[in-house]
């Protein structure tokens, strides 16, 4: 209750980019828990996150758009007919992304999880770029290259943090219960869990694809957010940004994925400063392009270093 109390003080007093932030924390939170329940709870090694969240972005993008935005974007080639004229409420268009992510992190994991540790890692990035390639290629779905701008912008602080808590509590419950049970498992050893009966194909995919769904909600309130979408925003970059939370945070800890993504996204926004150029009066400093993912790399060194389990 405070804390719902906090978001509406906020809607009042804080200004546009504060808000930014406050959505950010929430939406990098969500994809945090989407990846720390493969990587943190099951133990699949899995890098293609940013995938997922790219077919709940576009999925949203384009179930939300009115028909006059659409053909204003699709100017070189015409949206595919099917497309225009749908255009749904963002709560149904939010649950229609990540049941899509859901249904081809299903068909992805059906063949790749059948792979374990750096040749599992390696399948589900190579998924993540095919989608990057499927959607610049898809120009009459996804306008292409070109992306896809003028997205209603409907996610604001109700919108990220409830349906964020909504999923920690829903995380929970599915950790504590005899599903979570069996995802430890699986993480600890697979062949102890699969000789006490545990059915280790059904449950990584199970673990899979309810990880896909998180993230294509996350992607698509990303995209009903920024307002502006394009193939090149959903690289392995997002992936790896996503993947330092989650090892900051701790494997396999709810709480910590939650208060590391709040830490990462209001110091992402504070190291862009050492990408932008500095005047110190004495001494002029040019700003150096790619800074910021140096520092993020140092910060993942040290955090393999001296706190192998995270913050909690």
């Amino acid at each position: 209750m405070v804390f719902f109390l906090f978001l509406y003080w906020s809607n009042a007093h804080l200004d546009a980019y504060m808000m930014r932030i406050l959505n950010l924390c929430a939406i990098n939170a969500i994809l945090a828990l989407s990846l720390n329940l493969t990587n943190g709870f099951t133990g699949l090694f899995s890098l293609g996150t940013a995938g997922f969240m790219a077919v709940g972005a576009y999925t949203s993008a384009i179930l939300t758009m009115p028909p006059n935005v659409k053909i204003m974007n699709f100017f070189m080639e015409p949206i595919n007919p099917m497309l225009l004229d749908i255009n749904v409420h963002f709560l149904f268009a939010l649950l229609i992304a990540g049941i899509l992510s859901a249904f081809i992190g299903f068909l992805i994991g059906a063949p790749v999880l059948k792979l374990r540790g750096d040749y599992l890692a390696i399948a589900t990035l190579g998924f993540g770029e095919i989608i990057s390639v499927v959607f610049t290629n898809t120009q009459t779905i996804t306008n292409g290259a070109l992306g896809l701008k003028g997205i209603p912008q409907y996610t604001n602080q109700y919108w990220s943090w409830g349906v964020a808590i909504l999923i920690i509590l829903g995380l929970k419950a599915l950790v504590n219960s005899s599903y979570g049970r069996a995802f430890k498992a699986i993480r600890e050893d697979e062949t102890a869990a699969q000789a006490m009966g545990i059915n280790l194909f059904n449950h990584k995919t199970l673990s899979f694809t309810i990880s896909a769904f998180i993230a294509g909600i996350g992607g698509a309130l990303l995209a009903n957010l920024n307002s502006t979408i394009d193939p090149t925003m959903f690289r392995f970059f997002f992936t790896y940004q996503i993947l330092l939370i989650v090892v900051l945070g701790g494997m396999g800890s709810i709480t910590g994925s939650v208060i590391s993504a709040c830490i990462m996204t209001i110091l992402m926004e504070i190291l862009r400063v050492v990408e932008s150029p500095m005047d110190l009066g004495f001494i002029s400093i040019p700003g150096i392009s790619g800074m910021r993912m140096v520092v993020f790399s140092v910060i993942l060194i040290l955090v393999v270093l001296f706190l192998r389990h995270g913050i909690m």
